[in-house]
């Protein structure tokens, strides 16, 4: 290996570490992502840790959570992020997964390219460039390694296709389902590879078992590791709130509409950040490719381009209402998200973007492809967590473990004695705090449930047609909604609003266990919802003002 693509390489695993440095640095200051991160899974991992429940059966419940949650909700006991969470305290647990990952990304596409894109020596720079790009972009916090080890999945089935007989490439295999989900990415990409296979059948006439076994051989570890999903959507006969997903709502125009902008901009589950810059990089190369009548020398380009668009169209026609007739003859098409095999999107998209370098430089644009790398660089930088979030809470502020610890001490009575629930705020929070709640963010939980916790909002999502929606069809937020207040769960202490037309059953909530709420605004009109202002719990350290109520007894309110 050149000297230089040595150095290369230590500058771009300093760059990794400087990029996850805040979490280490700043510690609970630290600011990330709150969508399905702060506002669930990190709360999760700590109810799981703590429940007791870690290695419960398949049919135990976590007490904490909805008077009983299927420990099968919160997945298999066998995630390496599951354990960072249960050694280590969730701010360097994060940090630690953020590290692993990107590492884990990194090495996976550089191997991908010298292999199999970028061969070619003077490609160092673009191999190099293109790898940390794609470590560095903004995944999914709790998805793990789920798309960004894909290139690290395809390098080491590709050389098993190839005929190797190499050890490590089953090293890989083996290793990787342990660090991230099969439903949230691997199935997708094992089901491409089948295909792929298939291919290779039709085309060769050979069969190439040792490639097929390899499949197999992931596949079979994946379903061992999630045998709690496994036997929840094959054997459970209990409905579930997933009985009531419905995706396939939208029009014709909203479906192209919903490609076009998932083409340019992506998906939050899978941000490739490639609008920008790598977009238009594809685009010069496809010119060029097209003025020279490159056609039959730049196959995988012009594959890659297709399938790139081809994965946002199926992604965006998977909600077109069209699928309705099929969804209601086969309801498990409901129950398993099909569209997510859009999140192959950053591997072929970072791979496109080589390619497109790659013709660039052969025209002996060697500038202009360091300075695309730059950009795409400097344009990630600013998608970094810190500098990204720097408007949200940070997470000690979020979690507000000293003002909840007071409110706990305030209540005086041991959390499962009682029940709370959040307005204004994630139950997330409480239930990082240890409180015992019946709210929850979770989309996989009793069916019974959902409806008998409806009963306490009955009245507020008849006020909202947006809100109705969202609980009935979906339910995976079963929150304490207020059609006043809308899809808005995060009012920090700065806020002037106030709650005023508030209608709760609070009999059906008391029938439940609940006895506090504990709302982030104040409600003026808490006596009508048999409701008391106990106390108002502030702290510098919280991004909330907290008002706990107390129900002073059952009772529905007519207001």
């Amino acid at each position: 290996m050149p000297v230089m693509e040595k150095r290369l390489l230590f500058f771009s695993f300093l760059a990794i570490v400087l990029f996850v440095s805040p979490y280490f640095l700043l510690g609970e200051h630290a600011h990330m992502r709150v969508h399905d991160n702060l506002d669930s899974n990190i709360a999760w991992y700590k109810v799981l840790t703590t429940s007791g429940e870690l290695f419960g059966s398949i049919h135990a419940v976590i007490p904490q959570i909805i008077n009983g949650l299927p420990r099968n909700a919160f997945g298999t006991e066998f995630s390496g992020i599951v354990w960072l969470h249960a050694l280590l305290p969730s701010i360097y647990a994060y940090g630690v997964s953020q590290a692993i990952t990107r590492v884990v990304a990194f090495i996976g596409m550089y191997l991908l390219l010298k292999k199999y894109v970028i061969k070619a020596p003077d490609g160092m720079w673009i191999r190099i460039g293109v790898s940390l790009a794609f470590a560095l972009t903004p995944f999914w916090p709790s998805g793990m390694i789920s798309t960004l080890g894909m290139p690290l999945a395809l390098w080491a089935l590709l050389n098993i296709r190839a005929g190797e007989h190499a050890f490590v490439n089953y090293v890989v295999l083996t290793l990787l389902p342990f660090y991230s989900s099969f439903v949230l990415g691997f199935f997708f990409f094992l089901s491409a590879m089948g295909i792929w296979w298939l291919i290779d059948v039709i085309r060769y006439r050979r069969w190439n078992v040792r490639f097929f076994l390899a499949l197999l051989y992931m596949t079979a570890i994946y379903l061992a590791m999630e045998y709690r999903l496994v036997h929840s959507f094959l054997f459970s006969k209990e409905p579930t709130s997933r009985d009531e997903y419905f995706h396939a709502r939208l029009s014709l125009w909203q479906a192209i509409r919903l490609t076009v902008k998932n083409y340019v901009l992506g998906h939050t589950h899978v941000m490739t950040v490639h609008g920008l810059v790598i977009l238009p990089i594809s685009f010069v190369a496809l010119f060029i490719v097209w003025k020279k009548k490159l056609w039959k020398e730049e196959k995988m380009f012009l594959f890659l381009h297709l399938f790139n668009f081809a994965l946002s169209t199926w992604y965006a026609f998977w909600f077109y209402k069209g699928w309705l007739p099929l969804t209601e003859r086969f309801p498990f098409l409901d129950k398993f998200n099909f569209a997510r095999y859009h999140f192959l999107r950053p591997m072929v998209i970072y791979v496109l973007f080589a390619l497109s370098l790659k013709i660039i430089l052969e025209k002996n644009r060697q500038k202009f492809v360091s300075m695309a790398l730059v950009a795409q660089l400097l344009v990630l930088t600013v998608f970094n967590e810190e500098i990204a979030y720097r408007s949200k809470p940070s997470f000690q502020q979020f979690y507000a473990e000293a003002q909840f610890t007071e409110i706990k001490r305030y209540i005086g009575l041991p959390v499962h004695r009682y029940r709370v629930a959040s307005i204004g705020i994630h139950p997330a929070i409480a239930q990082y705090n240890g409180f015992y709640t019946l709210d929850t963010y979770n989309n996989f939980y009793p069916l019974a449930y959902k409806h008998r916790f409806r009963k306490i909002i009955a009245e507020e999502l008849s006020k909202n047609a947006t809100l109705r929606e969202y609980f009935d069809e979906w339910g995976g937020r079963c929150y304490v909604f207020v059609a006043e207040l809308g899809k808005n769960y995060m009012f920090k202490k700065n806020t002037k609003k106030k709650i005023k037309h508030l209608q709760l059953n609070t009999d059906v909530f008391y029938d439940m266990g609940g006895r506090y709420i504990l709302s982030a605004l104040p409600i003026e009109n808490a006596a009508s919802n048999k409701l008391v202002l106990e106390k108002v719990f502030r702290s510098k350290q919280s991004a909330w003002d907290i008002y706990l109520y107390k129900v002073v007894r059952g009772g529905t309110n007519n207001d």
